[in-house]
């Protein structure tokens, strides 16, 4: 089994830079693919980044238009997401989640997620 603890959320202004972190735990992860979603009140857990753990393909929603950057450190056992330019509309709980599913966006691919950790940006 893996497990996955978010850390790095906070609180910035509009145009600001925030990194954020995904210790992973637990059994190997080759075949893995480790994504990032995020989820606001009343709305859908929505799909941000996922990158393979064995490969280097990497994968983006739409919304992200070249401002976040998903990498890894296998080494550390450590995902990350670099996101730049945030906007207002970034604001959410942010979850890291492992999973062998083919479909990436589809936050049902998952099988184990992490607590969240909170992004507000003040406009």
């Amino acid at each position: 089994q893996v497990q996955v603890a978010e850390s790095g959320g906070g609180l910035v202004q509009a145009g600001d830079s925030l990194r954020l972190s995904c210790a992973v735990s637990g059994r190997s992860l080759h075949g893995y693919v480790m994504g990032w979603f995020r989820q606001t009140p009343g709305k859908e857990r929505e799909f941000v980044a996922a990158i393979f753990w064995s490969g280097a393909n990497t994968f983006y929603g739409d919304f992200v238009e070249g401002r976040f950057t998903i990498s890894k450190d296998t080494a550390k056992r450590t995902v990350y997401l670099q996101m730049n330019s945030l906007k207002a509309t970034d604001t959410g709980l942010y979850f890291c989640a492992s999973g062998r599913d083919s479909n990436i966006p589809n936050p049902r691919g998952y099988t184990s997620w992490g607590l969240g950790t909170l992004v507000t940006v003040s406009s």
